[in-house]
């Protein structure tokens, strides 16, 4: 039962990078397979630590000013 996901397809024609890909994935060594999955991996990090870093500082509480008495 362990079936893979489908493959992506390309949703919208004009990036030839894109397009050929997946042909050129299954030509190319597993070891180079490998490298480039774990490099959109590391990718997706990187935007997931973006992301983590910019939820903590909207999620700060403002520091309030201190009240100075007026005579």
């Amino acid at each position: 039962m362990d079936e893979k996901p489908p493959e992506p397809t390309v949703q919208q024609p004009g990036c030839i990078f894109c397009a050929l890909m997946p042909m050129l994935e299954k030509c190319w060594p597993q070891d180079t397979r490998e490298h480039f999955r774990n490099s959109r991996v590391e990718f997706l990090k990187g935007v997931r630590s973006l992301l983590d870093q910019r939820i903590a500082h909207l999620s700060k509480e403002e520091a309030r000013g201190t009240r100075v008495t007026v005579e």
